[in-house]
């Protein structure tokens, strides 16, 4: 295994693990200037994060979202200690903490650990993906009929236009989840789902979750099918790509 990566699932399970401590103990949140909360369990597990790529990787460019940007490399580490902290706070085990590696600024290894589950889905570039150490695929759906389709919350689906979008596809699909933030992308990737909608992201939201879903086969796009990294995201097996982007435009 690569050692960055394998740094990658080790810091990320070290960090996740912290955060538990804390998970269903009624500890308290803050709000952030941008309105979204924060525990002591994100500080912390930023904070190891941090102290671990010092002493192994020392002087490395990190960018987390608890302590912004450290360095100016486009080769840096991105960090969410808790990705879905409103989850956690309200004791759904369904949050992650995510880790990556970007060279030039493309995610090259990922880890997305989801702590209350003890799932570990990671992967580098052309390597793969992986969950608990076995191979993880897109489903093989090829019909929106037959899909299931998750989404991000329905006031950020609504306040970032995608609800008209949302509504033409979950007419159609089997079965429409509430399932966010990171694992409902290890929900696509993992084939246990077809569709995962985010209507707004920041970097370490979707760096970690971007290349895991590509490594397991499946379409990690903007709405307007753009493959690079963006502050949105639309997760499926190939086959419902096309008809996805449809429904938003």
């Amino acid at each position: 295994m690569d050692a960055r990566l394998a740094f990658c699932i080790e810091t990320a399970f070290v960090a996740g693990r912290s955060t538990l401590a804390l998970y269903q103990t009624g500890a308290a949140a803050q709000l952030k200037a941008d309105q979204t909360p924060v525990t002591e369990a994100d500080k912390r597990a930023e904070e190891i994060v941090r102290a671990r790529i010092e002493v192994n990787y020392p002087g490395e460019t990190v960018l987390g979202e608890e302590q912004g940007l450290q360095g100016s490399s486009d080769d840096r580490w991105v960090v969410d200690p808790i990705d879905g902290t409103k989850s956690f706070v309200a004791g759904v085990p369904l949050y992650a903490t995510l880790l990556s590696f970007e060279q030039a600024g493309e995610p090259v290894v990922a880890a997305c650990y989801i702590p209350a589950l003890d799932e570990m889905y990671y992967a580098a570039k052309g390597q793969g993906a992986f969950c608990n150490g076995r191979v993880i695929r897109v489903s093989g759906t090829q019909t929106l009929e037959d899909a299931l389709l998750l989404m991000g919350s329905y006031k950020s689906m609504k306040a970032h236009g995608r609800l008209e979008g949302w509504q033409k596809l979950a007419e159609q699909a089997r079965m429409t989840r509430g399932w966010s933030d990171a694992f409902g992308h290890m929900m696509v990737a993992s084939g246990r789902a077809d569709i995962m909608l985010d209507p707004v992201l920041e970097r370490w939201d979707i760096s970690a979750p971007w290349l895991i879903m590509r490594e397991a086969g499946g379409s990690c796009t903007d709405f307007s099918g753009n493959e690079g990294l963006a502050r949105e995201a639309v997760s499926c097996t190939p086959a419902l790509h096309g008809v996805v982007l449809e429904a938003f435009h």
